[in-house]
């Protein structure tokens, strides 16, 4: 009996990461409008926390969470690739040489690290009618006081980055296991 649960234990874990997997891939075609990257992750993590939980869900629910995402969630994704223009440009004045840049380059990179975990993490805890700025207010606390689920994230992006780098077709479905990672620091916090 023990070890039959035990199977069962592990073929449950399986499927999870299968699940997330597929989410994955959701979330990437979610994420073609380019703002919507926030939106889909919510989704994405909504979807997950319900396999976890053991509810329903599916394809049509995933969809109508990303629509009910989009809704504030495309300013969320813009302010973020605003973001992303502004770290570009410290880059750019740390390969002109301008004195300060390297310094300048770095605050930058890590303040646009801890920008997309903070959106992560928000994105874990969102459910239809959260606010985005709320959200993105207690993310941003807990990115500072939980550093290591803060890094746990880092971490799942540097999967996605390497995978990327190495097939990038890998890419795609390992953004589910980023928003499985989120979610599980969500839940690991929401513990303690």
């Amino acid at each position: 009996m023990k070890a039959r649960r035990a199977s069962f234990l592990g073929g449950e874990r399986f499927a999870v990461f299968a699940e997330s997997l597929l989410t994955g891939v959701w979330i990437a075609v979610a994420s073609l409008g380019v703002v919507t990257w926030p939106a889909a992750f919510a989704a994405g993590a909504r979807h997950l926390r319900r396999r976890v939980g053991h509810e329903g869900g599916g394809l049509r629910e995933f969809v109508r969470d990303f629509r009910t995402a989009v809704r504030g969630g495309w300013a969320v994704g813009l302010a973020g690739w605003a973001a992303a223009a502004a770290v570009r440009v410290d880059v750019l004045a740390v390969r002109a040489g301008i004195p300060g840049g390297p310094f300048v380059g770095a605050v930058g990179v890590l303040a646009l690290i801890g920008l997309v975990v903070a959106v992560l993490r928000a994105a874990a805890g969102w459910t239809p009618g959260a606010s985005w700025r709320a959200l993105l207010a207690d993310a941003g606390r807990r990115t500072v006081l939980d550093p290591a689920g803060s890094f746990l994230i880092v971490g799942g992006l540097g999967v996605v980055a390497l995978s990327a780098l190495f097939v990038a077709p890998l890419a795609v479905p390992v953004l589910g296991a980023v928003a499985a990672a989120a979610v599980a620091v969500e839940e690991r916090h929401r513990h303690r």
